[in-house]
């Protein structure tokens, strides 16, 4: 495992003429890494169930005067086989190639034993969560082919690495998250693919209020803190390697 504690620089032009598309980018991490990106030159394909929201961010990153990004309304839940084939094709069509592919994107589902677990909400989640992330890259692998050094970024959690009693589906989900990310990293390991999972830890969210509501929200780092950790991973001044678990630990600064 490799941890990053704070915010590294890296090279000025390493997002220039750069496409990263963004699950879940109209909101907490995924909108902090749209504009954080955008501001870095990067051109950022948004994806997202919620387009309104999502024109909120377009909106506040462009009235800030960086890169302008692309929307692209998908349903993570509801997606087919044509879905992802019609989003492969646009992104070719439009930027030729992707850079880096980042599943921020996951819903908690509930948190309850086993034995009581609602079945649809099961479903659900590991539709989001695990077969979404799976399908998004078997289908837009051959444009991070057509990349000279493109990533893939599975965004994971203590409790995929570690599971725990009540946390149902969601562990379930980011542990075959970090399965997942394991095989390909090994299978694309001759391509100039990076293949990573990264636990961002504690962070003022609303998935992580929903579970610990008790919890003191104040004390938790901002998206934005996390983000700009992740961009210096996404550098080529980082220096883990493909297939690593990662861990963003900004409360140690």
């Amino acid at each position: 495992m490799v941890t990053y504690k704070q915010q590294f620089k890296f090279k000025s032009n390493d997002f220039i003429n750069r496409v990263y598309l963004i699950t879940g980018a109209n909101r907490g991490l995924g909108r902090s890494l749209s504009i954080d990106l955008s501001k870095a030159g990067a051109t950022v394909v948004m994806l997202g169930r919620d387009l309104a929201s999502l024109e909120n961010v377009y909106d506040e990153i462009t009235d800030l005067g960086y890169s302008e990004p692309f929307l692209y309304p998908f349903d993570l839940e509801g997606a087919g086989p044509k879905d992802y084939e019609d989003l492969l094709t646009n992104i070719e069509s439009e930027f030729g190639q992707l850079d880096g592919l980042i599943h921020n994107a996951a819903t908690i589902g509930s948190l309850m034993p086993i034995e009581q677990y609602d079945l649809k909400v099961w479903f659900s989640t590991m539709q989001i969560n695990l077969n979404a992330p799976f399908l998004l890259t078997q289908f837009l692998l051959p444009a991070l082919k057509k990349s000279p050094a493109a990533q893939i970024i599975f965004l994971s959690s203590y409790v995929g690495r570690f599971p725990r009693a009540y946390w149902g589906a969601y562990s379930v989900t980011k542990s075959g998250i970090e399965s997942l990310s394991s095989i390909l990293a090994e299978e694309l390991e001759k391509t100039e693919i990076k293949v990573n999972s990264i636990d961002p830890m504690r962070m003022k969210t609303k998935m992580r209020q929903i579970a610990y509501p008790a919890e003191n929200a104040d004390k938790n780092p901002d998206p934005s803190d996390v983000s700009k950790v992740i961009l210096f991973v996404l550098s080529s001044e980082a220096c883990h390697d493909s297939g690593d678990q990662l861990t963003i630990d900004v409360l140690s600064d």
